[in-house]
């Protein structure tokens, strides 16, 4: 009797019930346009085959252009509802296990990304306003190229005052556990380290002074295909990513934010960061293989 132990305990462990709002994601929300275009369509707004640039003046018309004109696909985007999306798509159940606050604006396209985050089983409410658009993301696909034209809008019009003061959303950011914000600052550069080792910079910032004294940082830097570094108070570990052959590769700009996703979605549980890690990785591998943050029906990560 006492050898099954151990596994009854596994296995109790494993089917920890989350609580819905569990997980607090907060950032500028985008809708993504996904669309196969021509060279014309890209030649008319002087976009590359293969490129990632902010919306110009001469891109206004682009994103109504792009639906009048060709078979669109949207998805609920921005980096920050990514990978809110991949950790609810990794934790399954329960539905609204992640919530996520932006602002959009009162028009057609934030009526369908409040769709979108919907049957995503996404928890979002969004700080509507009319000075603004909602916030697009154009994704022109030409074969294996795409071109994405973001067009931040509404998504830059937050108001904390106006949004997350209110006793209702701000009751939403107190029953999370877990917190993502994301940060796109030149990190290492703005802390003076003076380096440009991923190593050295994973260990600098660990290091860095912290508040709350109780609980110690952990630092978690991705690049890409190269190995991940974790730095923790006494060590700096590398794990390697999961190769994938690179013929099934479709699409590398949501790994990122799969990653995060994976991560968090383990973190929720309180799991070993190894864990969130091997997570990470997971959800980078499937997302990498189809076009832009999409994944199938259920993971398949044990």
């Amino acid at each position: 009797m006492a050898a099954e132990e151990p596994q009854a305990k596994k296995l109790k462990l494993e089917q920890k019930q989350l609580s819905e709002n569990v997980l607090f994601g907060m950032g500028n929300p985008l809708l993504d346009i996904c669309a196969v275009v021509d060279k014309d369509f890209l030649d008319k707004y002087g976009l590359k085959p293969n490129d990632q640039i902010l919306a110009e003046e001469k891109h206004k018309e682009l994103f109504e252009e792009l639906v009048k004109k060709f078979k669109v696909e949207y998805h609920a985007g921005g980096s920050t509802q990514n990978s809110v999306k991949v950790a609810q798509w990794m934790i399954q159940s329960p539905y609204k296990a992640a919530t996520f606050f932006g602002c959009i604006g009162k028009d057609k396209f934030g009526e369908i990304l409040k769709k979108k985050a919907e049957e995503a089983h996404v928890d979002a409410h969004y700080y509507e306003q009319s000075e603004e658009p909602t916030g697009t993301c154009a994704a022109c696909i030409t074969s294996d190229n795409r071109s994405l034209v973001a067009n931040l809008a509404a998504a830059n019009c937050y108001k904390k005052e106006k949004h997350l003061d209110l006793e209702k959303n701000w009751k939403l950011v107190e029953k999370a556990k877990v917190y993502y914000i994301a940060e796109a600052a030149t990190f290492a550069r703005e802390q003076g380290f003076e380096t440009e080792d991923i190593k050295e910079i994973a260990r600098k910032t660990q290091a860095l002074p912290k508040v709350n004294t109780k609980r110690q940082r952990i630092v978690v830097f991705t690049q890409g295909k190269d190995d991940t570094v974790m730095a923790t108070e006494n060590e700096v570990t590398t794990f390697p990513v999961l190769v994938s052959d690179q013929s099934e590769i479709v699409d590398t700009n949501g790994a990122g934010d799969a990653f995060v996703g994976g991560f968090l979605s383990q973190l929720v549980y309180d799991r070993p960061v190894t864990e969130c890690i091997r997570a990470g990785h997971y959800a980078a591998s499937v997302i990498i293989k189809r076009s832009g943050c999409t994944f199938p029906e259920k993971p398949d990560f044990h």
